[in-house]
């Protein structure tokens, strides 16, 4: 890649805030470019403000003229904790290497994984450094390498910004494209977007006249933008405002104009209706079924399918052409198969039109479209089609031109016919295709060069070749060019009297002319400015004062386009200032090359000093380096260098300044790699990765697949140091890499992983050496993927019987590959193979061409015979088909015979196709025998063997008989019985059955369920055992026996009692615990009584932890259902254990235990029984009675006094004197006909106005009656205190004061 210019201006680019100052015959490549190819008086200065991706960071400058960047070297290694350059590969340890080479993965990470990597750095104007960079492979440089130098060409065209908050010319800084096609059912909308100082104005010119807003009701402009929005909600034709749109954005300081934008708009028209004949075509001639779809805008995209919407497969005989047409090489019967219709698809209206299909009607001199000679290696001779040599189809002649436009892609198409199939191949005379652009499309039909140069031109041919002979075409191309930018003319700040030039040169074939204009204006018809010389592509200011500013136009054009550029000449006088936050934190890596950005902005252009932590002397030379646009570089960080840098910014205007706080960071390394690794399916393997790094930094450490990130599914398991794959599968295998990335850093280890897996599919299958009953199969082996191939399973498939379903036919060694295969008469085999290794088995192999046998008569006949009924009066006879292989011949049928068992009559026959025949009127279960015989077209089978098969049964005649009943326990009973003769079972006995039922129990007022159950005793046996009975009830017995058809009659119905049993437990047993003496048992009746209940046995021993005390037993009658225990000691728990008895014995016991006493049981227990204790005696009683009479008198009073009125002296009897900014103090008085709900001193006042007695006051009042302080269920006493006392409280908030004794007695205090 190289720059030119035919005056030798140097550019400069922006790398990473570096400065690279290229010169016009500059080569870009891997080396540095000399210091000595720059013109000192060619220097350029520029500003930057941002950080470049972590792998742009690496530079370096020439040690010798530190005055002059050159371009960086990329291509240096980390040997240990040193950079070395690409001629320091030599001396690179073999650690070093194997980094360096491993560093080429991050070549082919997508794009996503870039951005991600880049989203995770803080952003700050100020730069940090990002290392140690990514390690590249030195040879070759990745691709993102070659994409970095061209991002660093293409910002060449970038300009110095001015800070909004000063004056400026306007700047048009969106605006559409110069094609602008939109669509019909939308909105129009023509983007223009501008910034200045003042803000600007806009309006718009139409087909080059003034395009007047106002006047049309539609067309507005957004706000704060000269963006055109053109609604048609209200109705309108989009078509009515097409037409070549220019936006003017202005402001005192001058006009800024957008490109000139041709609007259409999106056009997709029907198909035009035609009735299309069939084509009639000659078998292997060449055919071409054209499209010519209707013209829209853009153009649509054409594809072929058929009417049923099946595309249309395309190979190299037959495939669609780049006009849209469809080619056919050659015709071939298959393709009469179907039809084809021509469909072309809108972009901006999302519709898909279909033309008419087309319909072949194929003339052949072999009608008989046999499939198996598609894949024939002499496909055409055998169907009779005459070879010829190649013609071309597209394009016509011998030869041809084209011309294409630079930038664009270049498409050649070369489609021809031919007898076999031509093969299509391409050249360049005097030279080769360019392998980097060139690619074969359409089965090599078609030759596409992506970004067509001025080198592409030339002559190339395309070669059409098959075994009949050749033919060449030749297609001269030339390239011509739209006008395209060598220099574009960009902003230019000057201070007054300062000189300056604008320059706009461009290229193009032809030579594009360059036209200035000035405010939107031509030059030429501006007013005369004697600072400004206009030479040809170039504009000289001099001596420039205020008045000079501008904005300036260039349009440079031919006949295949134009450029149009706006620049402005801006005329300030400004003191320094900085751009950049102030005391930015900026992190390096330890010996990385780091460089600190202290953007800026002045006018003259200020000189830019740095220092270090406050001294005095300025920072240059040595290990530091100040490039021209005010950057300072570090080229080896070291820890010393950590502290605070100081930028000065200086011009006569006055100075500014900014500092950086710079913190040196460890490394991250990888210090141990995963490492290569074989594994078998199924297992588990693990990389290790462990990693180095500052800890400081937040580290991550992420793991890649194939140089795409990992999902990491339910199969792995990701660690800080290492993946563990579980269940490695084939799709695991392939190469992974470790990334411990920092915000500052990454480092990278790979390693490969080798599964064994399956192997691949065999391939090309042949079949040779036909016979009438075998033929040989030879295959290609598929890959064994690491793992050797132990067998071949060779399987076929017919498509008479079982079409589509594939059998096992034989298996052969892994090491051959050809196997001669028997075959069976009448099947119209294809074969395919399977490959098996110790891990599995393949794919199945793509099938084989089709073999048919000859037929034969069967050698076997069907098996599975046998005959049953499914009535009482028919026989039905059933077998297994025969498959495919066994028919040996078509029609195959099948000859049933059947006649009685030893009554020698003659024999029934019956020709069946099916797999079944059903013999009518037949005896009831009388044995046959019976035949069945295949047949086909080519004869019979050999003699079929004699099955015996049964007619139909009948429900039984008799029932058992002489029943007797023996109760063997509470629960069982033994069962005995005479057995039916077998004449009258008519059919096959099954087993003789029992039905009981529970008719009622022995204990009154018990319900019972009288549900039938069954016991059965298979065979013919006169005896069982009926179990699983309840204790204690009456049962009724009956017997029948049973058949294939069914039960026959039942026996005499028994009758039988069961004895009393054991009885069930009882239900819901509940311990409680009152208090710390006493424990309350209850319990419920158990559900199964199982007899008369005598009474309940409990067992309790207590125990604390592992000691137990004495087993107590107490024995209760059957009413009882509750006890009271009484502790021994409050610390134990007990353990109950209680059953119900019978006359029988004891039934199944239930175990409960007693809650654990909580931690504070004691004292709380110990108060409770002492206030229990009191509220029971006589005085206690007495005294609350004289208490409640005393009340009882002062309400009376109380009523009365207060009925009077007046007032009161209460002074005196009050503990507490009224306050003197008390209202109602008069003469030591307090009128309570005012104030009855005010409440007294030592109350307060609850929501609802009641008067509430504070919590420190206690009275035995609040304890209620004696007789209600009783222990609740839970032993809590207190609990129930507290109840009681909100109780109260509430009860007088519902109630007056007057008849609440405790209101009553603090209205008296």
């Amino acid at each position: 890649m190289s720059l030119s210019s035919s005056t030798g201006v140097t550019s400069v680019c922006y790398f990473h805030r570096l400065a690279l100052v290229l010169p016009s015959t500059g080569e870009v490549g891997e080396g540095p470019i000399s210091s000595n190819s720059f013109s000192t008086e060619r220097r350029s200065q520029c500003l930057l403000s941002s950080c470049p991706p972590l792998w742009l960071q690496q530079c370096c400058c020439d040690d010798k003229d530190t005055s002059w960047p050159k371009l960086i070297d990329l291509c240096a290694i980390w040997d240990p904790g040193v950079f070395l350059h690409a001629a320091g590969w030599k001396r690179a340890s073999g650690t070093a290497r194997r980094r360096l080479n491993e560093a080429e993965t991050l070549s082919s990470v997508r794009e996503a994984q870039v951005e991600r990597l880049e989203a995770a750095r803080p952003r700050r104007p100020g730069c940090r450094e990002r290392g140690p960079v990514l390690r590249m492979a030195r040879q070759q440089p990745p691709p993102w390498v070659h994409t970095a130098i061209l991002l660093c060409l293409l910002s060449l065209t970038g300009a110095i910004e001015i800070p909004m908050d000063l004056s400026q010319p306007p700047t048009i800084t969106k605006q559409s494209v110069k094609d602008h096609i939109v669509d019909p059912r939308d909105n129009i909308l023509i983007e223009c977007e501008a910034k200045g100082n003042p803000a600007p104005s806009f309006h718009w010119t139409r087909n080059s006249r003034f395009f007047n807003i106002a006047k049309d009701p539609r067309v507005s402009m957004r706000r704060r933008s000269g963006t055109l929005v053109i609604d048609f909600r209200s109705g309108g034709r989009p078509e009515e405002y097409e037409g070549e749109y220019q936006c003017f954005a202005r402001n005192k300081f001058g006009t800024a104009l957008s490109n000139r934008i041709r609007l259409q708009v999106s056009k997709s028209p029907l198909w035009p209706k035609e009735n299309l004949d069939p084509v009639v075509v000659q078998e292997g001639a060449p055919l071409t079924l054209q499209c010519n779809p209707p013209p829209g805008l853009p153009s649509p995209v054409i594809f072929w399918m058929s009417s049923s919407m099946e595309p249309i497969t395309q190979d190299k005989r037959v495939s669609q052409g780049h006009n849209g047409d469809l080619y056919f090489s050659n015709v071939m019967l298959q393709d009469m198969q179907t039809d084809y219709s021509c469909n072309a698809r809108f972009h901006f209206t999302h519709t898909i039109q279909q033309k008419n299909a087309f319909t072949l009607k194929v003339l052949t001199n072999n009608p008989y479209n046999d499939s198996s000679l598609r894949n024939h290696p002499d496909m055409y001779s055998a169907r009779g089609v005459a070879e010829r040599t190649p013609s071309f189809m597209y394009p016509q002649g011998t030869a041809s031109s084209q011309m294409v436009l630079r930038g664009m892609d270049l498409l050649l198409e070369c489609i021809a016919s031919g007898v076999p199939t031509p093969d299509i191949a391409w050249y360049k005379k005097g030279g080769d295709l360019p392998s980097d652009k060139a690619k074969f499309e359409n089965f090599n039909k078609a030759l596409r060069i992506t970004n067509v140069s001025e080198e592409d031109s030339g002559e190339y041919f395309c070669l059409a070749s098959n075994k009949m002979g050749s033919i060449r075409h030749t297609i001269s191309v030339r390239v011509k060019a739209a006008p395209y930018w060598l220099d574009e003319p960009k902003n230019l700040i000057l201070a007054p009297g300062e000189d300056g030039r604008l320059v706009c040169r461009a290229n193009g074939n032809p030579k594009p002319t360059v036209q200035w204009m000035v405010n939107g204006e031509p030059l030429q018809s501006a007013p005369p400015n004697p600072n400004r010389e206009v030479a040809g592509d170039t504009i000289i200011f001099r001596d420039t004062q205020i008045s000079s500013r501008a904005v300036y136009q260039c349009n440079t054009s031919n006949e295949h386009g134009y450029l149009l550029a706006n620049a402005f000449v801006s005329v300030l006088d400004v003191p320094p200032r900085m751009l950049s936050p102030r005391n930015q934190l900026i992190r390096v890596i330890l010996y990385n090359r780091t460089r600190l950005d202290c953007p800026f902005f002045g006018s003259p252009i200020p000189t830019l000093r740095w220092f270090k932590n406050g001294q005095g002397s300025n920072l240059d030379g040595g290990n530091y380096h100040v490039y021209e646009n005010g950057s300072l570089e570090i080229k080896m960080i070291r820890k010393e260098d950590q502290g605070i840098y100081t930028c000065v910014a200086t011009n006569i205007l006055g100075k500014a300044e900014n500092q950086v706080r710079l913190e040196v960071k460890d490394p991250t390394r990888i210090y141990r790699m995963p490492e290569d690794q074989v594994a078998k399916r199924g297992t588990t393997v693990q990389l290790e990765c462990r990693v180095k790094h500052d800890p400081s930094l937040k580290l991550t450490v992420s793991w890649l697949k194939d140089d795409e990130p990992l999902y990491i599914g339910n199969r792995m398991k990701k660690e800080d140091d290492s993946l563990t794959i579980f269940g490695v599968a084939e799709r695991d295998q392939g190469s992974y890499t470790c990334i411990a990335s920092t915000e500052l850093d990454q480092d990278l280890a790979k390693a490969h992983l080798t599964v064994l897996g399956r192997p691949d599919r065999p391939r090309d299958l042949e079949l040779t050496d036909l016979a009438e009953r075998s033929v040989r199969l030879t295959w290609i082996p598929g890959d064994d993927n690491n793992s050797p191939i132990t067998d071949y399973v060779v399987q076929f498939e017919e498509d008479q019987f079982q079409p589509g379903v594939w059998h096992d036919h034989s298996k052969f060694p892994g090491s051959v590959n050809s196997a001669v295969l028997q075959l069976s008469p009448y099947v119209n085999y294809q074969f395919r193979v399977i490959a098996v290794n110790e891990v599995g088995s393949s794919h199945p192999s793509l099938p084989s061409e089709r073999y048919r046998t000859s037929g034969a008569p069967p050698e076997s006949n069907p098996a599975d015979v046998k005959g049953e009924g499914t009535r009482k009066n028919n026989m039905e006879i059933t077998w297994t088909p025969m498959n495919a292989t066994s028919a040996f011949g078509p029609n195959l049928r099948y000859i049933v015979k059947w006649r009685r068992r030893e009554t020698r009559e003659t024999w029934n026959n019956v020709t069946v196709w099916g797999s079944r025949y059903v013999v009518g009127q037949t005896p009831v279960y009388v044995p046959y025998e019976i035949r069945v015989q295949a047949e086909n077209d080519f004869g019979k089978g050999p003699e079929p063997d004699t099955v015996i098969g049964y007619s139909g049964e009948d429900y039984p005649r008799a029932a058992p008989t002489d029943v007797k009943i023996r109760v063997l326990n509470s629960t069982a009973i033994s069962l005995q019985w005479n057995r039916v003769y077998p004449d009258t079972v008519q059919g096959q006995l099954r087993e003789y059955r029992a039905y009981y039922w529970r008719e009622s129990s022995l204990l009154k007022n018990l319900w019972v369920s009288q549900k039938r159950q069954q016991a059965s005793f298979p065979g013919d046996r006169p005896r069982g055992v009926v179990s699983r009975l309840f204790p204690y009830s009456n049962y009724k017995l009956e017997m029948v026996v049973v058949n294939g058809r069914g039960d026959g009659p039942r026996s005499e119905t028994k009758e039988f009692t069961t004895p009393e049993g054991v009885p069930s437990a009882p239900r819901r047993f509940r311990v409680r615990q009152p208090n710390l003496e006493t424990i309350n048992l209850e319990w419920d009746h158990p559900e199964h009584p199982n007899g008369i209940l005598i009474g309940y046995t409990l067992k309790y021993v207590a125990f604390n932890g592992t000691k137990l005390g004495k087993q107590i037993v107490e024995n209760f009658s059957p009413n009882q259902t509750k006890f009271t225990v009484r502790r021994a000691d409050p610390v134990s728990r007990y353990r109950f254990t209680l059953s119900a008895r019978t006359q029988v014995g004891s039934g199944e016991a239930v175990t409960e235990e007693s809650p654990a006493p909580p931690n504070e049981a004691t004292p709380t227990a110990a108060y409770t029984n002492n206030q229990a204790d009191i509220a029971t005696q006589g005085w206690f009683i007495g005294l609350m009675c004289a208490i409640a009479l005393l009340v009882l008198i002062l309400l009376i009073v109380c009523f009365i006094k207060r009925s009077r009125g007046g007032k009161y002296p209460v002074r005196e009897k009050k503990d507490v004197p009224l306050g003197p900014e008390d209202p109602k103090e008069e003469d030591g008085s307090f009128d309570y006909s005012d104030e009855d709900n005010k409440p007294l001193q030592g109350s307060q006042t609850s929501l609802d106005g009641t008067i509430k007695q504070q919590e420190s006051d206690d009275s035995l009042v609040d304890y209620g009656e004696g007789g209600e302080g009783q222990f609740n269920e839970d032993g809590s006493f207190i609990g129930q205190y507290t109840v009681k006392k909100d109780k109260e409280e509430t009860e007088g908030n519902e109630s007056s004061e007057a008849t609440s004794p405790v209101n009553a007695i603090y209205s008296l205090a």
